[in-house]
């Protein structure tokens, strides 16, 4: 998005009258909300992914709640045990964690920015139930160590994978070991609609639980009983407590146009990102996040770390020049300042760390704009 000749963060791209046409489906049809296309849209993901259920829900917060609360309660996890999870992330992951009474024991990164199998088997006790890792701008950092760790462990596996729709490892999609993997497609999203996300449970059963937990705790959704016949369609039971967390059909219409694109998209994205790599790799005061070995990353973010990273953020902007930072190291925030096991490494990671504008409208010729600011900046005020 350029207004002004600005580099914004980030823009998403839709193929507008291939969303409208799909939308239009569901306004003929008269069926917008659950079902029709979020059925559609769930199919073409377990399709993409091979991961064996998907259930479309309203956000990828949503999600990683109901993976919580779901493994908590199959497993018998009292108020209080322990998830391993990363300090270096957006907020929604670890509140997913404290939405049900459990206790977060932060972990340290790796120069990747995601967690250090180190770290999390120091941080392995009595109470710990679950890894939560995230996969930070499409990255798998060393995934294939924790699924190990978890295994060896008899612990849950949990995979925060927002950022990561379309990433492989090794030249699969990352996931089918672990326990859940929850994917957003929020707005400005690889894979964007408004806001939306997928739930992926290995377990069938607890597939059908979330379902009913994201209908209010209905035992049969609405979509379901129109196709159901009988005098008693009208009939549901409602077992316990649920939430409404159910996608709709305008968005996953909009998601089942965006998935034809996505790995062109993302191709496309990790062009981008060479060509940072050519303009950036002599630049000696700032540093390059490295992508882990055997992962074609869905590149979300491009990020790099340099010293006196506010200062430089600033004099981007007085360029037209608009990155972010992907993210504040949680232990920061009040509500979770409590926790006192160190982790240095994520904490100078967030201290230096920039994403840099990174989407489909973007071109070379604004990339070498960015690489020629960056250039100046950092030559004639920082040191690194």
């Amino acid at each position: 998005m350029k207004e002004n000749n600005n580099i914004q963060l980030f823009a998403p791209t839709y193929r507008i009258d291939e969303c409208l046409a799909e939308i239009r489906q569901c306004l003929e049809v008269g069926w917008t909300g659950l079902g029709f296309k979020t059925i559609d849209f769930e199919n073409a993901w377990k399709n993409y992914t091979g991961l064996p259920h998907a259930h479309y829900l309203n956000s990828a917060s949503a999600g990683l709640h109901l993976a919580i609360r779901l493994l908590k309660k199959k497993h018998g996890w009292a108020d209080g045990d322990e998830v391993i999870s990363t300090p270096l992330t957006f907020v929604s992951t670890n509140h997913a964690i404290l939405y049900e009474n459990l206790s977060i024991a932060f972990a340290d990164v790796d120069e990747t920015g995601c967690l250090d199998p180190a770290s999390i088997e120091e941080r392995i006790g009595p109470k710990t139930r679950a890894v939560m890792f995230v996969g930070l701008g499409g990255n798998t950092g060393q995934f294939r160590k924790v699924e190990e760790i978890c295994r060896r462990n008899n612990i849950c596996l949990i995979l925060d994978a927002a950022h990561m729709a379309g990433t492989r490892l090794e030249g699969r999609i990352p996931g089918a070991e672990a326990d859940a993997v929850v994917y957003s497609f929020q707005a400005v999203k690889n894979l964007a609609t408004a806001d939306s996300g997928m739930l992926c449970f290995r377990d069938e059963e607890l597939d059908r639980l979330a379902r009913q937990q994201s209908w209010l705790g209905i035992d049969k959704d609405t979509f379901s009983r129109t196709l159901s016949s009988g005098s008693y369609k009208w009939y549901y039971d409602v077992p316990e407590l649920g939430f409404k967390f159910h996608g709709n059909s305008i968005l996953a219409a909009i998601g089942l146009v965006q998935l034809k694109y996505l790995d062109i998209d993302n191709a496309y994205r990790r062009q981008i990102c060479i060509w940072y790599d050519e303009m950036l790799k002599n630049i000696r005061q700032l540093k390059r996040v490295p992508i882990a070995e055997g992962c074609e990353s869905s590149r979300h973010l491009y990020q790099i770390r340099v010293k006196n990273r506010d200062e430089v953020l600033l004099a981007l902007n007085n360029a037209g020049i608009f990155p972010g930072v992907h993210y504040r190291d949680n232990t920061e925030f009040t509500m979770y300042s409590h926790n006192v096991l160190p982790c240095p490494q994520a904490r100078a990671f967030s201290n230096e760390v920039i994403s840099l504008p990174l989407h489909l409208r973007m071109t070379r010729a604004d990339v070498e704009r960015i690489g020629e600011a960056l250039t100046n900046i950092l030559s004639r005020s920082l040191h690194y």
